[in-house]
């Protein structure tokens, strides 16, 4: 039974996933709440871009650039285009930039409105946008291209938070 198990792993027919291993999730209704819950009590910076968009694919690789320098990055990438684009696309344009190995999402539903409002209800769709979520929940937005000074300084910051907090002792 172990082996038949371990054979169907390997050929990728017991867990359902994305074709590649970098290949991105399909962002649909719901996932929003789903990308939050597992990320919940973590400071995380969710960038929204898409492959559309100019200054999106300008600023990729200093996303990679900063994701390579700080350990402490929990980064996820979501490419929010108005159409769905090609999930290869998506993967090979993030593996150009550095940025293969973060965590991927893309709009995969038409109705691409009913997303960014589950998201948030005052986002029109401008790319490029970032929204970084405190440990906390609270949640900073910076609209357009992302000064990564300030992203440097919210992860500062959220650093000096994590500290603060006292661990629990193992029984």
């Amino acid at each position: 039974m172990r082996r038949t198990v371990l054979i169907a792993l390997l050929m990728g027919l017991v867990l359902p996933g994305p074709a590649h291993a970098n290949e991105p999730l399909p962002f649909v209704r719901g996932s929003w709440a789903k990308l939050r819950a597992a990320h919940a009590g973590q400071p995380t910076i969710v960038h929204f871009w898409g492959l559309t968009c100019g200054p999106c694919l300008v600023e990729l690789p200093n996303w990679g650039k900063l994701l390579a320098e700080r350990n402490d990055l929990r980064l996820v990438l979501l490419a929010a285009d108005p159409l769905p684009q090609p999930p290869e696309q998506v993967e090979n344009t993030l593996g150009r930039a550095g940025l293969g190995t973060a965590e991927s999402w893309s709009f995969t539903d038409r109705f691409y409105e009913r997303l960014r409002y589950e998201i948030d209800p005052t986002w029109s769709g401008e790319l490029p946008r970032t929204v970084m979520i405190g440990r906390n929940g609270t949640i900073n937005v910076l609209p357009g291209v992302a000064d990564l000074s300030k992203v440097r300084a919210w992860l500062d910051e959220q650093s000096k938070l994590t500290a603060l907090i006292p661990t629990q002792p193992t029984r």
